[in-house]
């Protein structure tokens, strides 16, 4: 291939209340605030150099402008956007200068309807991993992924696969030996993006990383002290799934974040893919208990990037297919 897609990068939500997000993000969860710039607050983890991995921006509605990855140079954006042009897909431009803190970036919408960003430079700051008086809350460390809820998994999993040059870690299959989700990474962990079967293209929720289990549990104390018992949704737990302790919270708007630690190493080229039955109950959550119904229902609207308008949803389906695993 003539790009590197290096990791999961940045994710832009529309908030209706920037003060009531800033509240829950920086002084509950314990993201650092690199700056606000007009109606848009910049966010990042402490161990990030990186100037945000969140944007949280104003607006009427809530919604997701894009989800972003880090390529590994910017001519390699070219390469990309020869790529789409070939499948069809029409790319909009974003050029240096057009958004703070990113440089040129190519955004198209990708074969499920998803908002996808891609770029290669943005402007570094002082990474706060060692200043422990600054951290509170969750003590969020660094973007970790994203889960989208798509129509069609077997469409998405084959065009990451094949043709952006992700790998698998781990599937969930039906009886039939369809796949019903899918966990794909890029950096070698667990995954950088997971595609779950439902109502979509909607993004289910952004993962972060902490640095050890408690920090999920010292955030659940950290919320309730704060007025946030109803923003807990889901956990903490450990996920059969990757293994991860996680923690699911709703956010003033109702994006959905995933606090996450926990997960493997994925970098081995004889890695095989493991499978899980869609009727085990340990695949969500290892120690058996259920997720709430809102966990399978709800998700954030996504724009359109030439329109700014949302995109259609479309109710979930499978193929006929079994999956051929590229590792």
């Amino acid at each position: 291939m003539d790009f590197n897609i290096l990791r999961t990068a940045r994710a832009v939500l529309n908030v209706t209340d920037l003060e009531a997000s800033k509240k829950f993000y920086v002084d509950a969860l314990g993201f650092i605030e690199t700056e606000t710039v007009e109606d848009r607050i910049y966010l990042r983890g402490l161990e990030e150099h990186t100037h945000h991995s969140l944007v949280l921006q104003k607006a009427e509605t809530p919604s997701v402008e894009v989800i972003s990855y880090k390529v590994y140079a910017e001519d390699q954006l070219q390469a990309l956007a020869k790529l789409f042009a070939e499948k069809g897909l029409d790319v909009t431009w974003v050029e240096e200068g057009e958004q703070h803190a990113v440089g040129r970036s190519l955004r198209v919408q990708d074969v499920s309807g998803l908002p996808v960003e891609f770029f290669a430079k943005m402007e570094t700051v002082e990474r706060m991993l060692q200043r422990y008086d600054l951290y509170k809350g969750a003590k969020v460390q660094r973007i970790d992924h994203f889960n989208c809820m798509v129509q069609d998994v077997q469409k998405a999993y084959d065009f990451y696969i094949e043709e952006l040059g992700f790998a698998c870690s781990e599937y969930t299959a039906t009886e039939k030996d369809e796949i019903w989700a899918a966990w794909l990474h890029r950096k070698p962990s667990v995954h950088d993006v997971a595609f779950m079967n439902g109502k979509g293209p909607r993004l289910h929720h952004i993962g972060f990383w902490l640095s050890d289990p408690m920090s999920l549990i010292n955030a659940c104390d950290v919320l309730a002290s704060m007025g946030y018992t109803k923003n807990i949704e889901r956990g903490p737990g450990r996920h059969g799934l990757s293994n991860a302790f996680f923690l699911y919270l709703r956010d003033p708007d109702g994006h959905r974040i995933e606090l996450y630690n926990g997960d493997y190493l994925t970098s081995d080229p004889d890695f095989k893919p493991i499978k899980w039955d869609i009727n085990d109950s340990r695949r969500q959550t290892f120690w058996g208990h259920e997720a709430p119904d809102s966990w399978f229902n709800e998700a954030s609207e996504v724009l359109n990037i030439h329109s700014g308008e949302p995109v259609a949803l479309e109710d979930g389906k499978l193929k006929q297919r079994k999956p051929t695993f590229v590792i």
